[in-house]
């Protein structure tokens, strides 16, 4: 019997990082692709269906806007220059406040854990997120232990990683912890990326 493929939906905004939203959007759409299999379906979704301009005046078409996102298992809150904005975006927070219950796994990238901190979201959890942000973090979220070190951390539900790059280890984890790590080395081997899980610990 086929399980139904999980929805992983990745919030994109004005100045979100590339890498941020697109290193994870590849882990998760191109995973068990070469096994002829679909375990996650992957989207993004904006305020407004609008074209996005992300780092660098890169131009997006979010696939939804809020009004008709599927319901995710995964939601996915990325990191860049606009979580500044974004961070204060009350539409944004009680989106993300009303989905996360439901969620199966909420993530966040680099700076993308403002976004949750403003939330309320890492009340007694640990975190990180991009070095440069750190500071800013504890301040937002006075109540959650930073873990500068960690590349990424996972809390069970809610997984956050440091910065950019970051966002591809902790995907490539997350794949391992729902379908099995060599489900997750064979994702790595195909998109050529020299993962090395052991140096989060």
């Amino acid at each position: 019997m086929t399980q139904n493929p999980r929805n992983v939906a990745i919030f994109i905004f004005d100045e979100v990082e590339v890498l941020d939203f697109c290193g994870p959007f590849e882990i998760f759409s191109v995973t068990g692709k070469r096994d002829g299999l679909n375990p996650f379906n992957v989207y993004t979704v904006a305020q407004e269906k609008r074209p996005i301009l992300a780092r660098n005046e890169l131009s997006i078409n979010p696939r939804y806007a809020f009004a008709d996102c599927p319901a995710p298992d995964i939601l996915l809150i990325p990191g860049g220059f606009g979580t500044r904005r974004e961070m204060n975006n009350a539409v944004v927070l009680d989106w993300i406040k009303r989905l996360s219950p439901g969620t199966e796994l909420l993530l966040s990238v680099c700076t993308g854990a403002l976004i949750l901190a403003k939330a309320g979201l890492l009340d007694g959890l640990a975190a990180t997120t991009h070095y440069g942000a750190l500071t800013l973090l504890q301040e937002l979220a006075p109540k959650t232990r930073i873990e500068a070190e960690k590349r990424f951390i996972d809390n069970g539900k809610i997984l956050l990683s440091a910065g950019v790059s970051a966002g591809i280890d902790m995907s490539l984890y997350v794949v391992a912890k729902l379908l099995g790590k060599e489900q997750a080395w064979e994702t790595a081997k195909y998109i050529e990326y020299d993962w090395r899980p052991e140096e989060n610990k």
